[in-house]
């Protein structure tokens, strides 16, 4: 298995090469892991997926939730990361691409419907201007009526215009958001948005 050191490393050196499309220069901790897997449904197969897994941090606690049921797809834009999480978590269908392209990135897959979002994208993703319906509607297209959403965010700068924007967003396209508690053992100190229902846009 990876060390936590070597995944550090990985992590540090693709947010160097590439800042604006690294949420973070360090991998998430398990604690905020297992809050933002906490909508996965304990029965049945579940459709999970994850934007921007990075190294697995996420990843790994959506694989200990499902426990070998449902499917599992992980969307990152990042080739070398992707590659990574290919060779270190075989059981996970791995996809190249942009959250953007969600819909068709699925569609690949045969599948219609998600029953959980978990993502670990960083807040640019979601203001991003190229033409197409803003992020937040893209992914609350695809859930089922009952989906979830979960978003994290860091605690000392929730208040920022970008944060600010990105929970309106999360308002706009969900009927309930709320906020967890605060993981202080993450590093930095993070917190976990849940979007649930979907709203109907046009």
């Amino acid at each position: 298995m990876t060390s936590t050191k070597t995944e550090g490393s990985l992590f540090l050196r693709e947010f160097l090469r590439a800042p604006t499309r690294t949420a973070a220069v360090a991998p998430s901790g398990t604690a905020l892991a297992d809050q933002m897997a906490l909508p996965i449904p304990e029965r049945g197969d579940p459709v999970v997926v994850e934007l921007g897994p990075g190294t697995g941090a996420f990843t790994r606690a959506i694989g200990q939730r499902l426990g070998g049921r449902g499917q599992h797809l992980a969307v990152e834009l990042n080739p070398t990361m992707a590659d990574h999480l290919a060779d270190r978590f075989p059981g996970v269908q791995v996809a190249r691409g942009e959250a953007g392209q969600l819909p068709q990135i699925l569609a690949t897959y045969g599948i219609d419907r998600v029953d959980v979002i978990v993502s670990g994208l960083p807040w640019f993703a979601y203001t991003t201007n190229d033409g197409r319906p803003p992020l937040v509607h893209t992914l609350a297209s695809v859930l089922t009526p009952q989906g979830v959403l979960t978003q994290f965010a860091y605690t000392w700068t929730r208040w920022a215009p970008p944060a600010r924007r990105l929970l309106h967003g999360l308002r706009g396209g969900f009927e309930e958001v709320v906020s967890g508690r605060t993981v202080w053992a993450n590093l930095p100190p993070a917190t976990v948005y849940f979007a649930r229902r979907p709203r109907s846009l046009p």
